[in-house]
């Protein structure tokens, strides 16, 4: 195998693993809802949310596999790895906090893969683009879902409007990660594999001031400092606490079936 051939494996093994993580431990978040949601309705949504989430990560950790080509499955890379070994990025690592922070954790996030699955829907690599193109028609319903309660809570009452103003001061320095162009990125783009993501980003950005401003919100500052460092393994201490919930029993009985 040449060294072109190995090192594009290579990429497209990372690409899953970003691609993957987000969606897994966003998706672990979410699931934290599950029974604690403030109305039944939003239980039931968030959960299959959760679940479309999970379906998406199984999907790319497949791949991964597949090309690793090291024999392990779907269930050692999400239960037999660190937080070192994690690729998401710090957004989705953050705590539920109240509804309004989750509503804008999962509004920046959906808004963001829109844009990115319909650009991967063209990627060169034809497995990753079929991955895209079923997880786009999910995403779809994720992101009217967030969109329309941004705008409810930010031009409902005082107090829903307050929380979500306080939300965007929390939440808003981990939204600069996810449109970072890295050496993988740049190599990724350069094979066709993935788009660019200033592209995406301004895509990004104007449906975001659509929203904000029928939710009567305003948006940030280009002033704020964004937190990095999640693509390669540097993480909040939240990912090591969803790690240890999450990954306690694969672990304590690694040989168990079901």
């Amino acid at each position: 195998m040449s060294n072109n051939i190995s090192n594009g494996k290579d990429d497209l093994f990372e690409l899953c693993l970003r691609l993957g993580d987000d969606c897994l431990i966003l998706g672990q978040r979410l699931s934290e809802w599950c029974g604690h949601a403030p109305i039944l309705e939003e239980d039931i949504a968030m959960t299959n949310i959760a679940l479309d989430l999970l379906g998406q990560a199984i999907s790319l950790y497949k791949y991964a596999c597949e090309l690793e080509g090291k024999g392990r499955t779907e269930d050692d890379l999400a239960y037999f790895r660190s937080s070192l070994e994690f690729r998401n990025s710090k957004l989705v690592e953050q705590p539920n906090g109240d509804f309004a922070v989750t509503i804008l954790r999962q509004f920046i996030f959906d808004s963001y893969s829109y844009f990115l699955y319909d650009e991967l829907k063209n990627s060169a690599d034809s497995t990753i683009a079929a991955i895209a193109a079923k997880s786009h028609k999910e995403i779809k319903y994720h992101l009217r879902h967030s969109s329309e309660w941004i705008i409810r809570l930010g031009d409902g009452t005082e107090e829903s409007h307050n929380r979500m103003n306080k939300a965007v001061n929390e939440l808003w320095r981990f939204s600069g990660e996810l449109f970072e162009m890295d050496d993988l990125s740049k190599r990724l783009f350069e094979n066709g594999y993935f788009p660019n993501l200033s592209v995406i980003y301004d895509k990004w950005k104007i449906y975001i001031k659509d929203i904000f401003e029928k939710a009567t919100l305003e948006l940030p500052s280009n002033e704020i400092f964004m937190q990095t460092g999640g693509r390669s393994g540097n993480h909040t201490e939240h990912l090591d606490y969803i790690l240890a919930v999450m990954q306690i029993l694969p672990r304590s009985f690694p040989q168990a079936k079901w």
